[in-house]
Formats: structure tokens, C-alpha cells, sequence
């Protein structure tokens, strides 16, 4: 007699059930994996990209009232180089790469964390609650790491336009910054920057979210090609962008050798639209737009090659 090939014992059959539904649930990230694939993201994103954010700090910072020293970002470039060489437009980066690394280690870190204790039955993460976990993510690295490495850099970037820069060196700088105006001074324009951190991550993951789950449909493991994540990436870095660059003007000023002037954000805000018109929130929109638009592509792509070898060689489940 036959057997049927389609029975199945019921003795197995929780156990084919199982396996089953673990197949249909989407694969989580340690935490930890994602704090050391972001880390590693994030250090090699910052030494492609470095140029475009000292040109966009330097125009952000360029104001109308003394009268402004650059015409364009061609202009900006080449007085640069003219007067630095082409490792001008490096001047600062040690403080953003000592930062970078650990920022984006926090972001994916915490992101991570937050997304594995909010993800439905089926392992799926929705695009609401994906803001969330960026808007938390966000708020984290602009209070750990973000605020006082863009203070260190927006303060290495303006001293490099003074006739006698007084800042040799990064940890030179810092010991300068801490002496003259205590730990208080590396965290200058702290509200700003937790607003613009929180919207930028919140935008950023809400796009990420969205795009992946439409792109997987119904199979929440399957695979994304390197330059498909690229392409979501820069698309959710220039949304960010449009989304929230007079947070990040206002973020600059309230850092640079000038914040003196400022009573608070609200002050610099108000300040800047009083004396400058509303087109000074958008100082710097064209180099930050390719700036971010690479760095969010380019983490994106890194973070998830990253954790695909962890996962290979870090077994965590």
C-alpha cells in the first residue's frame, strides 16, 4: 500500500508548524552587531565625504553681515585651496572621524534595539513605528556623541577662516575649547542639535522603513541588492535634508566662534530671520545635499554588508 506524500505525522506536525512560521518571520540584528557594523559604516563614510561638509560649515557660516567672503560653493572651494591646498578641505576632519565612528555605532545600536522590542508577531517593523525608533536613535547620538563633536568641528572649520588660527590639532583644540569655556563649551547648542539629530534619523528610518517594506512585499527576508539600499539611502537622505537644514544652520551657529551672540536657539532663529531673510535656513542645501545624500547611501550599504559577514561569523541566535 502507498503511502501519502503529503502526510504528515502529527506527532511532527508542531514541529513542521515551527519551522514554518520561523521562516516567515524576519531575521533581527543584535544590538550588538549593529553597534560595531555602524561604527565601521560610519568611520569609512566620513573620509569619502569630508570635502562637501567642510564646504557646506564654511557657507553656513559665511553670514551676510560681515560681508560674506564666498560667492558659491566653487568660489568657496577654490579660495581653499588657494590658500590651504587641497588638504584644506580636511581641516577638521580628525574631530568628525573621532565622533563619526562612535555616532553612527550609537544610531544602528540603539535603532536596533528599539526596533527588536517593537516589531509585530511576524518580526515586521511598520514605518510609524520605524520614526519612533529613529526619532530614539537620533536623540541618543546627538546627546552622546553628535553635540560635542560638531562643536569641536564647527570651532575647527570657522578657525581655519581667522588670519592666525589658534587651533593646532584636535586634542589641542578640545584642551583649548574645555579651558576657556569648560565641558559646557563642547556642548553649545545642544537643543538644536537633538532637534535636528531626532528629525534627521526619524525621517531617515521612517523613508528606510517604508521603501524596504514596500520592495520586500510579503517575504520579510528577502534579500536587498547593495546599490537597490544605496539608492534608498540617498532618496531618505535627501528627503532629511529638505526636511530639516534651518535646524542645521541654526545647529551651526549656535557652535561656531561667533555663538557668543546668541542668547539661545530660539534667539538664533529668530536673529538669522531678522537680519538675513529666511533664505539663510537654507544656507548650505546644495553641498549638504550631496554630502547626505552619499554618507546616508554609502552607511547604509556598509552597515549591511557588515552584519551580513557578523552574522556568518557571530552567531547570536
Amino acid at each position: 500500500m502507498s503511502r501519502n506524500p503529503t502526510f504528515v505525522s502529527p506527532f511532527h506536525r508542531p514541529h513542521c508548524l515551527a519551522a514554518a512560521a520561523q521562516s516567515g518571520k524576519a531575521k533581527l540584528t543584535h544590538p550588538g552587531k549593529a553597534i560595531l557594523a555602524g561604527g565601521i559604516a560610519g568611520g569609512i563614510e566620513i573620509c569619502i565625504t569630508f570635502p562637501t561638509e567642510y564646504v557646506k560649515t564654511q557657507l553656513q557660516l559665511d553670514e551676510k553681515a560681515n560681508p560674506p567672503r564666498y560667492k558659491g560653493i566653487v568660489d568657496c572651494v577654490k579660495q581653499t585651496v588657494d590658500g590651504h591646498g587641497v588638504r584644506g578641505l580636511y581641516r577638521g576632519l580628525s574631530s568628525l572621524l573621532y565622533g563619526s565612528i562612535p555616532k553612527a555605532a550609537v544610531r544602528f545600536g540603539v535603532f536596533e534595539f528599539l526596533s527588536n522590542k517593537m516589531r509585530d508577531e511576524s518580526g515586521k517593523l511598520d514605518s510609524t513605528r520605524g520614526l519612533l525608533c529613529g526619532l530614539g536613535a537620533g536623540v541618543a547620538e546627538a546627546v552622546v556623541v553628535v553635540c560635542p563633536m560638531e562643536t569641536v568641528k564647527v570651532k575647527f572649520i570657522h578657525d581655519q577662516s581667522s588670519a592666525n588660527p589658534k587651533y593646532r590639532g584636535f586634542f589641542h583644540g578640545v584642551r583649548e575649547i574645555v579651558r576657556t569655556e569648560g565641558l559646557r563649551g563642547t556642548y553649545q547648542g545642544l537643543t538644536a542639535t537633538v532637534l535636528k539629530q531626532g528629525s534627521n534619523q526619524a525621517i531617515r528610518f521612517y523613508v528606510m522603513t517604508s521603501l524596504r517594506n514596500w520592495y520586500k512585499g510579503e517575504d520579510p527576508n528577502k534579500a536587498i541588492n547593495p546599490l537597490v539600499t544605496g539608492a534608498f539611502g540617498a532618496f531618505a537622505g535627501a528627503v532629511s535634508v529638505f526636511g530639516n537644514t534651518p535646524l542645521d544652520v541654526i545647529k551651526t551657529r549656535m557652535q561656531g566662534l561667533e555663538a557668543h551672540k546668541y542668547k539661545s536657539t530660539l534667539d538664533c532663529a529668530v536673529k538669522i530671520m531678522k537680519h538675513e531673510g529666511p533664505k539663510a535656513f537654507y544656507k548650505g542645501t546644495v553641498p549638504r545635499l550631496g554630502r547626505v545624500c552619499m554618507d546616508v547611501a554609502i552607511v547604509f550599504i556598509i552597515y549591511e554588508e557588515v552584519v551580513k559577514v557578523l552574522n556568518k561569523v557571530w552567531k547570536t541566535d
